[in-house]
């Protein structure tokens, strides 16, 4: 998929996969389109080939909102591959990502972006940290457990990479090796490539539409899969420490 052009290029793209979010994701681009209102921003919503009405949804909203764009998948390839497909369809340098259930605040998004600019080009990761989860007992405990692992792990220093609420710099995406559900591991990525990361509190909201799609049981199996490939490429890591041009 090509790239627009970059002429008149927005500072800010917010990236949002949705699948089967008929009823979510109109609301949510209002709310984005509110939450970095006087900003150079775009919005582009990956269509991971839903099953209901959100597609037509999202065009019908596209022709009265200039900031929205939709990019939409022939068949469903996941929400690792949606936020990529977004990333390289990007105009902008800076990436906001947040989950298209509702459940992330827009509004946390201009903060995490703030903070990112603030710290200089080797912060490469601002993520959001959900403060009063509205999940189930369930999906905590596990959750909780599973960030527990994962953290001692990879040592990256995230207490909630399930998040869906991140800023980074698009070309420090690019530079990480794709791999299905890689946006769970992004902070111990971006360390392993050599830059720093940040987290920050962020608001988190009961969904109100829609239905999960994920069950805690499914996520166990891939997550101890995942893992054990983040390890690897942890392993296989060398740092350079700095290029000098000479």
């Amino acid at each position: 998929m090509a790239r627009r052009p970059a002429a008149s290029a927005p500072q800010v793209s917010i990236v949002v996969p949705v699948f089967d979010e008929a009823g979510a994701a109109p609301a949510l681009a209002r709310e984005i389109a509110t939450a970095f209102k006087g900003r150079s921003f775009e919005m582009v919503f990956v269509d991971d080939a839903s099953r209901d009405g959100t597609r037509a949804g999202l065009e019908a909203l596209e022709r009265d909102m200039p900031e929205l764009r939709v990019l939409a998948h022939r068949k469903n390839a996941g929400q690792s591959r949606a936020i990529r497909t977004g990333v390289l369809g990007a105009r902008g340098e800076i990436i906001v990502t947040l989950d298209g259930d509702g459940q992330n605040d827009p509004a946390d998004g201009p903060k995490l972006v703030d903070a990112l600019l603030a710290g200089g080009p080797d912060l490469a990761l601002v993520g959001g940290e959900r403060v009063k989860r509205q999940d189930s007992r369930a999906k905590k405990i596990a959750s909780r457990i599973g960030n527990g692992v994962r953290k001692r792990l990879l040592r990256d220093t995230a207490n909630d990479t399930g998040c869906g609420l991140k800023a980074f710099r698009r070309e420090a995406f690019l530079r990480l090796p794709y791999f299905d559900h890689i946006h769970r591991y992004l902070p111990a990525l971006m360390v392993r490539e050599g830059y720093r990361t940040a987290f920050l509190p962020v608001n988190h909201r009961h969904r109100t539409t829609g239905r999960s799609k994920y069950t805690n049981l499914g996520r166990l199996w891939v997550s101890l899969s995942d893992l054990l490939g983040v390890m690897w490429l942890q392993s296989r890591a060398r740092d350079p420490a700095g290029v000098e041009e000479l």
